[in-house]
Parts: structure tokens; sequence; C-alpha cells
């Protein structure tokens, strides 16, 4: 079963393609920057401000599709500095307490001029 998830508990999507896909048992979630889902407006701030909005929006996708942060595998995560890791890094393990795996990379340049990008697999 391959279905196509869409809330409005997470940005829309804004090019061609989904904001989650569900394949299987395996749900695909799009990369999410700091963009506020109710306003559609980017969250202009520190790497704080916004990695807790991008964690907000990952809640939305994988509670839309019946998933939880317990059943990410895999992240991809993008920063704009590596300087700011290990303060993103402290408000991810919040979230991901499960500790999937994890690829971690410095990007020149995310959407918006954002500070930080998450992209998730989960599997129930």
């Amino acid at each position: 079963m391959n279905k196509i998830i869409s809330t409005d508990k997470a940005p829309k999507a804004i090019g061609p393609y989904s904001q989650a896909y569900l394949c299987g048992n395996t749900l695909y979630c799009s990369g999410q920057i700091a963009i506020n889902p109710d306003t559609n407006e980017f969250v202009n701030g520190n790497i704080e401000i916004q990695t807790e909005q991008i964690l907000k929006n990952i809640k939305g996708l994988l509670e839309a599709a019946g998933f939880s942060f317990e059943d990410v595998v895999k992240t991809t995560c993008f920063l704009a500095d590596m300087k700011d890791f290990n303060i993103f890094n402290g408000i991810y393990e919040k979230a991901f307490v499960s500790k999937p795996a994890r690829s971690c990379v410095a990007a020149k340049a995310l959407p918006k001029g954002a500070l930080a990008e998450i992209e998730v697999i989960a599997v129930k």
C-alpha cells in the first residue's frame, strides 16, 4: 500500500513532492526546515528556535501517518554551519530518544536561509 501523507501540522509542499510518503510499513518524510505550518512563514531565529520548529513539523508528519518519534529508524540532518552542531544535537537528542541511525552534514546553503533541515524515515 502506497499513500501520500498530507497534514496541516507541517508546512505544505512547495514543489513537486509530498510532505511524506507511506510505502508499506515505511514512512519517508521530506526534509523539514523551520516553517510554521499555521502561517506558512519561515521562523527566522537561532539554531534552537529553528530546530524546535523542525521537530514540531516532523512530529506532525509522523502523527498524520500514525507514527511517532520512536518509529524513526534513520535521520539525515543538514546544518548550514557545523559550529551549531552541539546546540543542534542537544535539542535533537530530546526528541529522538530511541537513537535512530543518523547522518549529519554541513550544507553550503539551505532553503530560505535555514540553519538546519531534517528528513526522517520511520518503520512500523
